[in-house]
């Protein structure tokens, strides 16, 4: 976690960066296509704070911004979505967002800034920020605009001036305490998708218990964000029903290096995917529930279905998870 030096200079700009873990000498790449693999999530960092959006952005794509809004700004603050990080000359910026405190009339501006010079500036009034209070900001990468959420309403869209996928470079600064950015992708189900998924980052002790006291139904989405421990034993998601049985549960094994479906008599039935689980990687795992029984869902990429019948389904009433992980989020 990083922290404000001390003792700097007034008006001295520290610069907080956010750098790819590096590898070992002889260890190998995992064979993971590249759609499977989510940048880790950010705690903390010291605004001005530039990063590096890993692979670039593309269309799917969703940036998390979860902080505070300090009691004393008198100004204002910026999230910019640049095309490279250099300070001279400086870089373009696909969608600059920037929320305005100063005026009678606080409102956010977004701009495009090519060769370096901003062209026209759109203005959204009505700001659903204040000074003082927490805040969760989406930003949905579509095919032709963003759209982004303030606190899960639909605030504003905006259609690109530049192409998406010479974005490469995340740039915060001004009057802000951020206190999470997360990189996902956008739910893959269209049956259970929501136009702003849930977002809020919040660390959890594991073993977790999440309580369904409605049980399960159809188009209902379960997501459970985290990270891997250095090292590893097992890892499970379980869904248990009033007698506390698990009538489905899904299983990592690190020893083997599978997941698969594990039936409430023990009967496996494994998945065909990459596997994602390694130490110290960031993951994501959705559920939908539908009719017949559950879709899974592993960093966005969907991964097909396990049967179960809808009866069962209503009578679940809890969530567990268990194993060397660190949870970010669980929502249900």
């Amino acid at each position: 976690m990083s922290q404000p030096s001390g003792g700097r200079a007034p008006g001295t700009r520290i610069y907080s960066w956010s750098c790819p873990t590096v590898m070992s000498p002889g260890e190998k790449l995992d064979p993971i296509p590249d759609s499977f693999i989510l940048q880790p999530p950010v705690f903390h960092p010291v605004v001005p704070y530039v990063t590096t959006i890993f692979g670039g952005l593309r269309a799917g794509k969703m940036v998390v911004l979860q902080g505070v809004v300090p009691l004393d700004a008198h100004s204002r603050f910026q999230v910019d979505f640049q095309c490279g990080c250099s300070l001279c000359p400086r870089p373009d910026i696909a969608f600059h967002f920037n929320p305005r405190f100063h005026t009678t009339k606080p409102h956010v501006i977004c701009n495009t800034l090519h060769g370096g010079r901003w062209q026209r500036e759109a203005r959204w009034p009505h700001l659903p920020l204040r000074r003082g209070s927490s805040f969760l900001i989406l930003f949905l990468f579509g095919n032709e605009e963003v759209k982004v959420s303030v606190n899960g309403q639909h605030f504003l869209h905006f259609r690109y001036r530049l192409p998406l996928s010479h974005v490469d470079t995340l740039g915060i600064f001004g009057d802000i305490l951020v206190e999470a950015v997360g990189f996902l992708n956008i739910n893959p189900f269209v049956e259970g998708s929501r136009e702003y998924p849930a977002g809020h980052v919040s660390f959890l002790e594991v073993p977790c218990s999440h309580a369904l006291p409605q049980g399960l139904s159809p188009g209902q989405v379960i997501i459970v964000r985290g990270l891997v421990l250095q090292e590893p034993k097992h890892f499970t998601v379980s869904l248990r029903d009033q007698a506390a049985h698990a009538p489905v549960t899904l299983r990592a094994s690190f020893a083997d290096r599978t997941l698969a479906w594990i039936s409430r008599w023990g009967q496996k039935k494994l998945i065909s995917a990459p596997f994602l689980f390694y130490p110290q990687r960031f993951f994501e795992v959705l559920l939908l529930f539908q009719e017949g029984g559950l879709k899974l869902a592993l960093n966005g990429q969907g991964l097909g279905a396990t049967s179960m019948n809808q009866q069962a389904l209503e009578q679940l009433r809890e969530l567990r998870i268990s194993g060397s992980v660190q949870l970010y989020c669980v929502h249900s």
